[in-house]
């Protein structure tokens, strides 16, 4: 299994096409969500070795800091344009969409415990339903959070704003991960 997983494999957008830069996080959520199912059948077959603590520890990073930063960027730049929109079917996925958010916090929390384990070379040699279940609903819930985002929310928050409004985006994006705007 190969656990070496390069984040940006393909070229990432800049901070001046922020809605390009979400769509890119989603690429990159895909692929750890694919790392973290491998990762499952990984363990089930071939137990705790190097590669499934690398795994892990790749899995743990990637949701540990880029997740919870694209959630903000949602939070703070696109949900609001949804909320305040005059669309009743908009606002409404506006906050499902934070719902999902705080879901996602919270069963994150319970995966990366489990990955904890596996990363410190913890990990029982009997598989494990409650596990797999976990891991399988945390990343069914991703998914379908993505699915609406790019679906619905994405297209209808960039209709929303203009030219200089998306810059003004990008760049509180870019200050707020004390990148400069490229």
């Amino acid at each position: 299994m190969s656990t070496r997983l390069t984040l940006h494999a393909t070229p990432a957008a800049g901070f001046d096409e922020p809605f390009e830069m979400l769509l890119g996080c989603h690429e990159r959520v895909e692929r750890m969500l694919g790392l973290l199912e491998r990762l499952a059948a990984h363990l089930d077959t071939h137990g705790c070795d190097d590669a499934a603590r690398q795994a892990a520890q790749d899995v743990m990073r990637y949701f540990d800091l880029a997740g919870p930063a694209h959630h903000e960027d949602e939070e703070r730049h696109v949900l609001p344009l949804l909320a305040a929109g005059p669309d009743a079917a908009l606002q409404a996925l506006a906050q499902r969409l934070r719902q999902d958010h705080r879901a996602m916090t919270e069963q994150w929390r319970a995966v990366r415990a489990d990955l904890a384990g596996v990363a410190d070379g913890r990990w029982p040699a009997a598989p494990d339903a409650a596990r797999a279940a976990r891991w399988r609903g945390y990343a069914a819930l991703y998914r379908d959070h993505v699915r609406a985002e790019e679906a619905h929310a994405f297209p209808a928050a960039r209709a929303r704003l203009d030219a200089d409004a998306q810059a003004a985006m990008g760049r509180e994006m870019a200050a707020r991960r004390g990148a400069a705007k490229a």
